[in-house]
């Protein structure tokens, strides 16, 4: 297995983000947390009043030799809706913003790529997605991790807003859904 390498998003809640990115092909590991923002160790609490310029992210672990970092950004482009500035459907505020967050001049092109590809796959329409970083990375608090693999079953909000970006994978991006090798397999 090659080396992990790490890609920082965020698509609005962190809870939307995590279940779709932990679906995907090649993903090793999806930590909820907070980036981007102007206060050490900034709690959940203080993000969602949006005084603390962070944004609910994911930080995605994957294999490069399974999916490429590009290909991981048209995952999340395509799987969030970019045009939506500092929200994403109810949830409003700079905390929901739409970013990619680079650690290095090679991923700031691989991002400003992703967003060209994606607008040229939707004329008319241009992505807010900002590329923002580095910057620091703040775990999220324990109960807000795999969230969608436990409480999130029950939580209202994540099941009217959870499945629909999980079947938007599974309709544009069938190839890199985990689980999909076993289809092809058995075709």
């Amino acid at each position: 297995m090659a080396e992990l390498q790490t890609a920082t998003l965020a698509g609005g809640c962190f809870w939307c983000t995590e279940a779709v990115m932990k679906d995907v092909v090649g993903v090793g590991h999806v930590e909820s947390g907070y980036i981007g923002g102007d206060r050490p160790n900034p709690t959940y609490k203080e993000v969602c009043g949006g005084k603390t310029g962070h944004a609910e992210a994911v930080k995605v672990a994957f294999d490069p030799a399974a999916i490429s970092y590009a290909d991981l950004l048209d995952v999340f482009m395509g799987t969030h809706d970019p045009t939506q500035l500092n929200r994403q459907g109810n949830d409003i505020g700079t905390q929901y913003r739409s970013a990619i967050f680079i650690a290095s001049e090679a991923e700031r092109a691989e991002a400003e790529a992703a967003i060209a590809r994606w607008e040229a796959d939707h004329p008319g329409q241009r992505a807010v997605t900002t590329i923002e970083g580095p910057a620091e990375w703040y775990p999220a608090e324990d109960y807000h991790q795999e969230y969608w693999q436990g409480e999130g079953q029950r939580n209202p909000y994540c099941l009217a807003t959870i499945p629909p970006k999980l079947m938007k994978l599974r309709r544009s991006f069938q190839a890199r859904v985990r689980g999909h090798e076993r289809d092809e397999e058995g075709a």
